[in-house]
């Protein structure tokens, strides 16, 4: 069975939004929209956007929405310190993740922590990336091994996690993605925007990658835009700004084609739709509602 959620990255509430320009929704305003445009569940977006604990089941009941999973990102690359620092916050995230499980109705999904690497400098100047950007053995090694640890101490809390191909990171091409999957046992969240980014064939690459596959992101890209954002202060916030992200069947995602191949490959979980956008007028908060009401109408041909 498959299941259908959305992000509040969709609604523009994530670390690239400018709230200066425009109010973001609260968590409640938030979830009702994603309930009223018909998914069944929602992701975590920025912690403390749903509330702590206690107030999260609570709210997703009322709205009628579980869980999907949500956004961990640690800095997989960076010096022992730093990555050190970032670990020693994952254990009260993960512990959201396992109320909202706890709560969720009897059938449901559960959630699955969205494991992320934070990227770096390098890589957000170069959105696609390049094979001059990987990581060298060595350091891809402690990278892994980084990922496992991850991993494992997810799978203690309870959980089972997922790991998140994204541009502008250390796992964003398609040969970043077969390295991973050959040296830890986390399985992949496909997300089909960031692998049209990364310079992959969504179609293909989901048949190959079927079996390690526990967790979907949907989402359509405009791949003229890095062409448009080279050269730019801020490459990887200006892909963004231009909208690279749009609806389903606006970009070069073929919707009909990966669907077809995701139900038919008997993929069994949460088909998260995502459109990151960043709200800079009050017009782009209303075309988010009416995108992400689009976005599900889209997709009612497989999952009414």
């Amino acid at each position: 069975m498959i299941r259908t959620a959305n992000a509040p990255v969709s609604y523009g509430v994530f670390e690239l939004s400018i709230p200066g320009l425009v109010p973001l929704p609260d968590g409640d305003q938030l979830a009702a929209w994603v309930a009223e445009a018909g998914y069944e569940g929602i992701d975590l977006g920025p912690v403390g956007l749903f509330g702590d604990r206690d107030t999260l089941p609570e709210l997703l009941g009322r709205h009628g929405l579980a869980l999907a999973g949500g956004w961990v990102d640690l800095p997989f690359a960076a010096a022992d310190d730093e990555f050190d620092a970032s670990f020693a916050g994952l254990a009260p995230v993960l512990d959201l993740f396992a109320a909202a499980a706890a709560a969720a109705p009897a059938g449901t999904f559960a959630p699955k922590p969205t494991i992320a690497d934070s990227g770096a400098a390098e890589r957000k100047a170069r959105p696609g990336g390049a094979p001059e950007l990987e990581l060298d053995d060595e350091r891809w090694a402690r990278f892994a091994a980084r990922v496992q640890r991850v991993a494992d101490e997810t799978r203690a809390a309870g959980l089972e996690p997922t790991f998140h191909h994204h541009a502008c990171t250390y796992v964003e091409t398609p040969r970043e993605i077969d390295r991973l999957l050959a040296d830890t046992d986390i399985d992949l969240t496909f997300d089909t925007g960031h692998l049209l980014i990364g310079g992959g064939d969504p179609v293909a690459d989901f048949a190959r990658w079927a079996g390690r596959i526990n967790h979907v992101h949907l989402k359509d890209a405009d791949r003229s835009v890095l062409a448009a954002a080279e050269g730019s202060d801020d490459p990887m916030r200006d892909v963004w700004q231009r909208r690279m992200f749009v609806a389903l069947g606006e970009g070069d995602l073929d919707v009909d084609r990966i669907v077809d191949e995701i139900v038919d490959s008997g993929y069994d979980g949460w088909l998260v739709v995502e459109q990151d956008v960043i709200l800079q007028d009050a017009a782009d908060v209303d075309r988010a509602r009416t995108d992400q009401v689009a976005n599900r109408e889209r997709l009612r041909r497989w999952f009414a």
